[in-house]
């Protein structure tokens, strides 16, 4: 079971979720409250060893600086999360996260898109994504995509997310305000969380996947 801690924003906290576990570290270049500066990423990614991925998260961001920003912190992922096309994917030379709000009315539209993971959201609230609510997982019962592409993100916590992964067997799940306390990432709860969600499943890993 992969396991996405998003909107990281110090070495420390970093550092205590790759000892944790973590397979990937988000860093947030879009408008949120954990949004992070190119520079402040490309200095917390000094301390990532190669085994985690860095992902960086954009909403409807030029490419040209998409690409700048991948280049100065030395991202291995994109992560989509506004209204990208797929051309915009497809001109990234970088793997693609693109991140879905699940509506029951546009679940079929997200089949076909360019990508090396479906990372599957709540519906935006004031940011797109990392509002912290979760959606009816039963949804997805309604959509072919390979569940080895799917990357289950909104709302999960400590105390849903083996449930969350029973019903809707992904290959991983993307935490954020999940694992804070008063705002900010707390250790321990990203040790809680990433210890639930690793034993569902233990055999999947980066290393061993291999993407469509």
């Amino acid at each position: 079971m992969l396991v996405k801690i998003c909107g990281i924003q110090n070495v420390e906290t970093a550092e205590a979720a790759i000892t944790s576990g973590a397979d990937f570290i988000g860093f947030v270049f879009a408008d949120s409250k954990r949004k992070i500066t190119p520079e402040k990423a490309a200095n917390i990614a000094k301390v990532i060893p190669s085994s985690v991925k860095k992902v960086g998260v954009f909403v409807n961001e030029e490419v040209d600086r998409i690409k700048a920003i991948a280049q100065h912190v030395g991202l291995d992922y994109i992560q989509l999360h506004g209204d990208e096309s797929p051309s915009i994917a497809k001109d990234l030379p970088y793997k693609i996260i693109k991140a879905f709000s699940v509506d029951p009315n546009k679940l079929q539209d997200i089949q076909d898109y360019p990508c090396d993971y479906y990372l599957l959201d709540s519906p935006k609230g004031k940011y797109r994504g990392g509002n912290g609510k979760t959606f009816d997982w039963r949804l997805l019962e309604k959509v072919s995509l390979s569940s080895k592409k799917v990357i289950l993100a909104g709302g999960l916590s400590t105390t849903n997310v083996e449930q969350a992964i029973q019903l809707t067997q992904p290959i991983g799940v993307d935490v954020s305000s999940g694992v804070e306390t008063n705002g900010k990432k707390d250790q321990q709860k990203m040790m809680d969380f990433i210890k639930a969600a690793k034993k569902t499943r233990k055999d999947d890993s980066i290393g061993n996947i291999h993407h469509a």
